[in-house]
This record gives structure tokens, sequence and C-alpha cells, in this order.
């Protein structure tokens, strides 16, 4: 006899907003770190955080029921998962995309049916206004906040790489889109032999190097000042692209592989990562909603298979190319000149 049928998983999607927004004011209003001093009672928390007395308990036990809080008699505490990675104070905060998501993705996600049916942006530039890059590298504190969520996002695909990349048969590399540094610090922090450089805008400069001065190791790291679109990436034995090519469209794309072609060595390699999309396209959920963020955030950008990656590197000149999965949704597709 068949397994009857509910309707639970359709409801439970359609209604996942209800827990995201939860989850996002959460973070928002900062109820993790003031929870990572210890446990504090309902009428401490109210106010404390300036809770209306109406909503702050159904809130707050919404959060226990979701799994991102624990209650007991003295008061309410955060999980392990929530007081490492959701307390602003901690080097392992990884909340900075679930406040870009709060702030910007949010309210642009809405308007998710027009993009479908018009494939154009639906962020500022949809009333005239600069796109999503323009904004966030004219506006330093935002830009910041910006980089350190990409930081969070990426980092546990970062030290991925920096283990398990063969980096034992190269010395040098270069991080083009460098943003924060994270990747690069990730590297050089688990290969002490190696001297990298972050490429990436100007603004990006004071972001980086505070970075890195705080963990330790500008003496191996060089920030490079340029744009991919109007300079050559610097030359070095490998280079790598981390969350890139997915914002931007196919001619953009192969050009900026074909520019780490021309500026690497024989024998040198480029790594492409982000959350690739499987080559049936049918089990990184992941990957193929990043895809629609880059319809609602970017005039081409999109996200891609495995095989889409390396029939491009293959185009440009890369003879040996493979695909390696990280941590999470991301992956990398690494190719040899």
């Amino acid at each position: 006899m068949n397994e009857q049928l509910t309707p639970d998983k359709i409801l439970q999607t359609g209604l996942a907003f209800w827990a995201s927004k939860t989850l996002l004011s959460a973070v928002e209003i900062g109820l993790f770190s003031e929870l990572s001093r210890g446990p504090e009672s309902l009428d401490r928390l109210v106010g404390r955080l300036g809770l209306h007395p109406r909503s702050a308990r159904d809130f707050l036990d919404a959060l226990v029921a979701l799994g991102f809080l624990t209650r007991t008699d003295d008061g309410y505490s955060n999980t392990p998962e929530t007081d490492l990675f959701l307390d602003r104070n901690k080097p392992s905060y990884l909340g900075g995309i679930l406040e870009m998501a709060n702030h910007r993705l949010y309210p642009f996600w809405s308007n998710l049916t027009e993009a479908l049916r018009t494939g154009q942006p639906q962020n500022e530039s949809k009333f005239g206004g600069p796109g999503l890059f323009e904004i966030l590298y004219a506006d330093p504190s935002r830009l910041k906040e910006f980089l350190a969520a990409m930081s969070g996002i990426s980092h546990g695909a970062n030290m991925k790489i920096a283990k398990t990349f063969p980096w034992k048969n190269y010395h040098t590399f270069v991080d083009v889109g460098t943003a924060q540094g994270d990747l690069a610090v990730q590297i050089v922090l688990a290969n002490p032999h190696l001297r990298g450089e972050g490429f990436d805008l100007p603004e990006v400069a004071p972001i980086l190097e505070e970075y890195i001065e705080v963990l330790g190791v500008k003496d191996r790291l060089t920030f490079v000042s340029g744009s991919f679109f109007t300079h050559d990436i610097p030359p070095a034995e490998v280079i790598l692209m981390g969350h890139i090519l997915h914002d931007w469209d196919l001619p953009t794309k192969k050009m900026l592989i074909r520019k780490a072609f021309d500026a690497l060595p024989a024998g040198g390699s480029l790594v492409v990562y982000e959350a690739i999309i499987d080559d049936d396209r049918s089990e990184n959920a992941f990957g193929l909603m990043m895809s629609l963020n880059m319809l609602i955030e970017t005039s081409g950008g999109f996200d891609y298979t495995g095989a889409d990656c390396i029939g491009w590197m293959r185009e440009a000149g890369f003879s040996s190319t493979w695909v390696e999965p990280l941590v999470g949704p991301d992956s990398m597709v690494v190719g040899i000149k």
C-alpha cells in the first residue's frame, strides 16, 4: 500500500519565511550576543532588547521550538551552535551573511515572480539606481559588512581549500576578488611556505589590511589594487576565484577564465569555487537558489554546473580539469595549464 500523501513539506516550505524572518530578527537585535554571557529571564531580555511584552514570549519560545535557543528555570540560553556562530563578539561569527540577507535580500526576494517573468534584477537598479557593487563600494561601512558576510559564508570552504589543494607543488598564488581576504589568510596559515596576493578594487585595501594584521599574516600577504575588467590579473602559480564568476554573464565568465589562463605559467592552476550546481541540476538546491539570487541582484549573473565550468576552462586552453566537493553546497573546479 502506498504511503499516505501529506501536505507537510509544501506547507513547511511555503511558510518557511516565518522561521527565516524570526531568526533574522533575532540576529538583527543582537539576541545571541546578549545571551553569550549566560541565561537571561524573559523580563530582563524584554528590557535589554527593547521588546514589547505582547511579542517577547512568543518570539523567544519560537526560537526555542526552532532549535536556536534553549529554555530552563534559569531563563533563555544560546544553543552551542548559536553561541559559536551568532555571537558578534566571537571571531567565528557568521551572522554577517544573515544581516545582509535581512537588510537586502529579504525585501528584494518578494519580487521574485516579476524577475522570473522579466529576467531583470529587482534591487536598487530596478528603479534606475546604481547596481549592487556600485552601492556597496560607495559606502565603507556597508562594504565592510558585505565583505565580512562573504568571509562568514565562505570560511569553511576556505579552510578546506587551504588544507586539501596540493599546495606543496606551488609557492605563489593570487586571490582574485579577495574581499576581506579570508581565503588568502587561510591558505597561508595552513601553508607556511606560500606567499600570496589579494587582488581587488582599492576600496577593499583597508579592510583586508586590517584583517591580515589581526591574524598576523601581513608578512606573507600583499594587497594588489586593480579591476579585473581593466587590468591584467597579477601573475602567480595558482589563481583563485571564490564566489566571483557567478556574478557575471557568460561572456564575462569566459573573459575572466581566459585572463587567468594568460596569467598562469605552464603547470599553473586556476581554482574556481562557489555553490557549483550538480551536473544533473537536481540536488544542489542552494546552488540553484543562489542562481535565482543572481537573477535578483545582477543583470546577467548565474550559477552553473561543474561540467559548464570545465567546458569554459577547456575552451580557454586548460588541459586537465576536475571538480572536487568542499563544504556544504560549495565545490571547487580546478584547471591545470
